[in-house]
């Protein structure tokens, strides 16, 4: 009897029991919040569209352009620091291994840009095995020093090797090309001519919307980033959940270096040349300023720390040597008055924290176990009431405790 018993539960099939309730659907549109992001999204992308048609001096793109690859970045720390909770201080090392590969690969070698991607995703990734391998299975402050010293070896390395220039770097770095084209030649478009620095502005511009934003952000909500987040959060108890903590760890960590590299092509692309001077420790930590400063974890604080670290001395040009004290101050300024962040990512619309939720219907109790017969929602399931506050019955009651 038992077998027979244990082949029925085997192949029962299993029902979820029915809710008692209907809950009420998710709001939408443009004041919930998922929909206002993505129409805020959509406007911050047209802006960036419609910049060249506002103003298309070689200046003000090149600034642009430069903040943009700042925000892709900023993006990459992200992942390392705001979703996986890793302090990384040598983070400019991927950026500088990134731009050496394919300026290398263009100069001496003669490649075409586009070809020399693929090579700089190999070498962040294997730079990102090779220095988080060992290092990952530390943590907090001593996490951060190990990766301080691996952004200085980088940096010290490529100061000198022949391969990189030496102190002097490398120069000439050609801009992207297909074919017999470039975007040096411009483009005739609809009876307008597109420069190639503009051209190239557009460029970055899809690629940090595209691969910067948009996949890191599908990155997070999947179960690779929710992974990231429990590791951030507790590491022990994401461990004994069945997490494997290393791997997700070393892989938030690759993904970052990658980012990372991909950024440093396009600043060395939009430089021209590069050098070991632009690879500094200082450089780190205001990436590592821009994503504290936004928000940790939050895509569109990350994205206003990282223009707001890369304009604000730009825009503060006209103040000379006093700038600097300026975004210096600004900076205290905002992390007083905004410790999480100027966006974190338990940010809630204003217009959201004044709904109140509705209260859930009260049920009645279960008249038989096992049977199906489920309990009624409501007063026609003889549902008691909830007992009246005699405070309310009171008109003279201030609202005192009475003894």
């Amino acid at each position: 009897m038992a077998p027979q018993l244990d082949l029925a539960l085997k192949h029962a099939p299993l029902r979820a029991p029915a809710p008692l309730f209907e809950r009420g659907k998710p709001a939408s549109g443009p004041r919930s919040q998922p929909g206002f992001m993505k129409l805020l999204g959509a406007l911050a992308f047209a802006f960036l569209l419609a910049l060249p048609f506002i103003d298309a001096s070689a200046y003000t793109i090149s600034i642009a352009t430069s903040a943009l690859i700042y925000v892709m970045l900023c993006m990459g720390l992200n992942v390392v620091v705001g979703y996986a909770g890793l302090l990384d201080l040598g983070y400019i090392a991927f950026f500088a291994v990134g731009a050496y590969v394919s300026g290398i690969l263009t100069t001496v070698l003669d490649w075409p840009m586009w070809a020399a991607v693929p090579a700089t995703i190999l070498a962040c990734v294997l730079a990102g095995i090779i220095i988080g391998g060992p290092t990952l299975r530390l943590r907090s402050d001593y996490l951060a020093i190990v990766t301080l010293g691996f952004g200085e070896i980088i940096r010290i390395t490529a100061n000198n090797l022949d391969v990189t220039g030496g102190p002097s770097g490398i120069h000439g770095i050609p801009t992207w090309s297909f074919g017999d084209w470039s975007f040096r030649d411009g483009l005739d478009l609809f009876g307008l001519h597109f420069s190639g620095t503009v051209l190239f502005y557009y460029f970055v511009a899809i690629v940090v919307a595209t691969v910067g934003i948009v996949g890191v952000g599908r990155l997070a909500r999947g179960r690779m980033g929710r992974a990231w987040k429990a590791v951030r959060d507790d590491e022990d108890a994401a461990e004994a959940m069945g997490i494997n903590t290393y791997f997700t760890k070393i892989s938030a960590y690759i993904i970052g270096a990658v980012w990372a590299g991909l950024a440093g092509q396009l600043m060395a692309t939009h430089l021209t040349a590069i050098s070991p001077n632009s690879f500094h420790f200082l450089y780190s930590a205001l990436i590592l300023m821009a994503v504290v400063l936004g928000g940790m974890g939050s895509t569109p604080g990350v994205i206003i720390g990282g223009l707001f670290v890369s304009l604000a001395p730009e825009l503060l040009r006209e103040f000379a040597e006093w700038r600097y004290l300026i975004f210096g101050v600004l900076l205290v300024v905002v992390m007083i008055f905004r410790p999480a962040g100027l966006w974190p990512a338990t940010a809630v619309l204003p217009w959201l924290r004044r709904h109140k939720p509705q209260a859930w219907p009260a049920t009645a109790p279960l008249e038989s176990l096992g049977g199906d017969d489920r309990a009624e929602v409501g007063p026609a399931a003889g549902a008691r009431p909830a007992p009246a506050d005699p405070r309310a019955q009171d008109p003279a009651d201030d609202g005192e405790v009475r003894r």
